[in-house]
C-alpha cells in the first residue's frame, strides 16, 4: 500500500480551488468560504504530524474542511440561540418547506421584542424535539442541528437514505405542529 505525503507549500497551487469549490456550496458566502480554507491550511499545517499517510493529501484536507464548515454552523447557531430547522408551515404546499429562522426573532434587530424570545423559542423547539419518537429526534438532531452527512448518519444508525429523509420528513411535520400547538 502506497504511504502519502504532504507537502504543504503546493497547497494553495492544488487545493485551493476545489476546496473553495467545496465550501461556497456549503455556506453560500464568498468570503465565508475564503476564510474556512484558509482555516483548513492552518489547522492542516499544525495538524501536519498527525497525518498517517492512509489518505491522499486532498482528502485529508477536505475532511479537515469538513469539520471547519460544521463548527461554522455550530457557532452561528449558538450565537443566534436557535437552530436552523427547516419545516413546511402548511401541508397544503407544494413547497419543500420554508426556513423557521424566518419566524424566529433576530437578536440585532431593532424590530423584534428581546432575547428573551429568542430564548423560549430555543426551549420550546428542545421540549418539542424531546417528544419526537427517539430515532426521529435523533435523525434530525443529527442532520439538522448537527450537520452530520447523511451518509455518516446512515452509518452510524444503520439506515439507508431513503429512510433517513422519511424520518426527518416525519420529524419536521411533528416539530411544526407541536410548534404550532405550543408557540406560533
Amino acid at each position: 500500500m502506497e504511504t502519502n505525503s504532504l507537502n504543504p507549500d503546493k497547497w494553495v497551487d492544488l487545493y485551493a480551488d476545489y476546496l473553495f469549490n467545496y465550501a461556497v456550496t456549503r455556506v453560500s458566502d464568498t468570503e465565508i468560504a475564503k476564510d474556512l480554507v484558509q482555516d483548513t491550511f492552518i489547522a492542516g499545517l499544525k495538524s501536519a504530524k498527525n497525518f498517517k499517510g492512509d489518505a491522499a493529501e486532498r482528502t485529508w484536507l477536505i475532511a479537515i474542511l469538513k469539520r471547519k464548515v460544521i463548527d461554522h454552523y455550530r457557532k452561528i447557531n449558538s450565537k443566534k440561540g436557535k437552530a436552523e430547522v427547516r419545516m413546511s408551515y402548511s401541508s397544503q404546499t407544494d413547497a419543500e418547506g420554508d426556513w423557521l429562522e424566518e419566524r424566529i426573532a433576530d437578536p440585532n434587530s431593532n424590530f423584534e421584542n428581546d432575547a428573551l424570545e429568542n430564548e423560549e423559542l430555543g426551549l420550546a423547539i428542545q421540549n418539542c424535539i424531546s417528544k419526537l419518537p427517539k430515532k426521529q429526534a435523533q435523525v434530525f438532531t443529527m442532520k439538522t442541528i448537527e450537520g452530520m452527512e447523511t451518509e455518516d448518519i446512515c452509518n452510524a444508525l444503520g439506515i439507508n437514505a431513503s429512510n433517513l429523509w422519511v424520518m426527518i420528513h416525519r420529524a419536521r411535520t411533528g416539530l411544526m405542529g407541536c410548534l404550532n400547538q405550543n408557540w406560533f
